[in-house]
């Protein structure tokens, strides 16, 4: 029977499907929970929520008190040096696991 398949071409096949779906060692790997991207856009966003958040409490102050926008210049200041702090906290988070991911990677090998 032409049409038959070979018995030892199918286990040959499935021995390297098998293989395929082995888990490889690769060595290092470098894992990674911020993506580059992912770390950038937060920074991006505690920026503008302080920018906000600075905006929103001196314009509230302005319109309570009824004073000129020197509220809102004080506190929008104030938001942004809140928003560049916790961006560095970021920063210096991602660092760090970076740093961590390195060491573990360099112990493995």
């Amino acid at each position: 029977m032409p049409d038959a398949p070979d018995p030892k071409a199918l286990e040959a096949l499935d021995a390297r499907i098998k293989a395929a779906k082995a888990p490889k060692n690769e060595g290092y790997r470098h894992v990674n929970h911020y993506t580059a991207a992912g770390a950038a856009w937060q920074m991006v966003i505690e920026l503008v929520v302080g920018l906000g958040i600075g905006f929103g409490i001196g314009y509230g102050l302005d319109r309570l008190f009824g004073t000129l926008p020197i509220f809102l210049v004080l506190f929008v200041l104030l938001g942004f040096a809140a928003g560049v702090r916790t961006m560095m906290r970021t920063a210096q988070t991602v660092q760090k696991q970076n740093a961590e991911a390195e060491k573990k990677g360099q112990a493995e090998e």
